[in-house]
C-alpha cells in the first residue's frame, strides 16, 4: 500500500501533530514502509501455530486468598499527626 502526500496530511490533521511542509515525503516514505512490512506478515503461514503471548512459557504464582495483614488501626493512626474516632482528622477544605 502507498501513502501519498495527501494522506500524510490528513493523518497529521487527525492525529493533531504539526509536521513542516518539507518532511510530508519523508513520512510518506516512511509510513509506505510500515504498511509494506505489515502487508508481508500477512503472508506468512500461520497455520497450526498457537496464539501466544509471549516466547517463553510464562506461569503466574498463585498464593492463597487470605487476610495478610490486618487489625492494625492503631499503629497507622500512631503515625497520623491528628486522629479522630479511628480515623485520620485533616482540616476542612470546603465551607
Amino acid at each position: 500500500m502507498s501513502v501519498d502526500d495527501a494522506t500524510v496530511r490528513k493523518i497529521a490533521r487527525l492525529a493533531r501533530i504539526g509536521i513542516a511542509e518539507e518532511q510530508v515525503p519523508a513520512l510518506a516514505g516512511e509510513l509506505s514502509a510500515i504498511l509494506g512490512w505489515i502487508e508481508q506478515l500477512g503472508e506468512v503461514d500461520t497455520t497450526g501455530v498457537a496464539p501466544m503471548t509471549a516466547v517463553i512459557p510464562n506461569h503466574l504464582a498463585w498464593r492463597a486468598d487470605g487476610v495478610t495483614d490486618g487489625d492494625v488501626q492503631a499503629k497507622v493512626l500512631a503515625n497520623a499527626p491528628d486522629a479522630t474516632s479511628g480515623f485520620f482528622a485533616v482540616p476542612k477544605v470546603i465551607e
